[in-house]
Formats: structure tokens, sequence, C-alpha cells
């Protein structure tokens, strides 16, 4: 049957464990951490700030949660921006190639990233709030 064809002739043994599917690459280096040499204090600056922002977005979704209110709305606002800036950021670093389309990709994200916390920002003012509405999502 249908197992007669997965096994071979190895004491029944699968077909699929016999043969690698993947080879591992060889991978002379890999750097975690920010190039040290480089004498540049932004990228260990950025990567903590990055941390910071994420685990005050982490404080924020239950605060936000407890005690709704225009602070935490305008709070996660900027949070919220700044993490999703940053996040579409190294996507097009990391897929955006030619140095204009890579400028231009840039560009348009930091235009739609101001347009974001823009409109959170006119959200929070002239309606009801981030914490409110995520609310009224949860009563549907």
């Amino acid at each position: 049957g249908c197992l007669g064809v997965l096994c071979g002739a190895q004491g029944g043994r699968a077909l699929f464990l016999r043969t690698p599917l993947v080879r591992p690459a060889h991978i002379s280096h890999i750097h975690l951490s920010p190039n040290l040499h480089s004498g540049s204090k932004a990228a260990p600056l950025h990567w903590t700030s990055e941390r910071v922002v994420s685990v005050l977005l982490l404080g924020l979704l239950p605060a936000a949660y407890l005690n709704p209110c225009s602070a935490i709305d305008y709070s996660l606002a900027a949070v919220l921006t700044l993490h999703s800036h940053w996040g579409l950021g190294q996507v097009v670093t990391d897929y955006v190639h030619g140095d204009a389309s890579q400028k231009a990709a840039k560009a348009g994200l930091l235009a739609l990233s101001s347009l974001t916390f823009s409109g959170l920002c006119y959200f929070n003012y002239h309606d009801v709030g981030i914490c409110t509405a995520v609310a009224m999502l949860w009563k549907l």
C-alpha cells in the first residue's frame, strides 16, 4: 500500500528519512550584536531604544485595559507608531535593494508613519480614543 511506497528495502526505514532534503549551509560569521569596531554609538543606542519601546508597549497594553484615559491613548499612539516604524524600517533595509529604491521606500515609510501618528492623535482628540475604541470592538 501507501506505506510500502515510503519504505525502502532497508528494514522498513522511511524513504524520506534516508535522503536529506536540506543540506546545512556553511556560515562563517554571524553578528548578533552591533559592530564594536565601528566607533558609532548609534547602533547600540538604537537597539536599546527598540527594547525600551517594546517593554513600554507591553506595559501600556494592560494599563490601557485597566485604566483607559487620554494619557494612555496618546502614549499608545506614539509607541505603536514608533514600534511599527522601526519594524517596517528593518523590512525595507532587508528587502529593498538599491540606494535610490531604499531611499524612496524609507521616505515613504516616514510619510506613512507620520500620517499614522497624526491620524491616531486626531482620533484620540476628536473621537473616543484608542482604548475606548478597542473596548467597543471587544463588545461586538
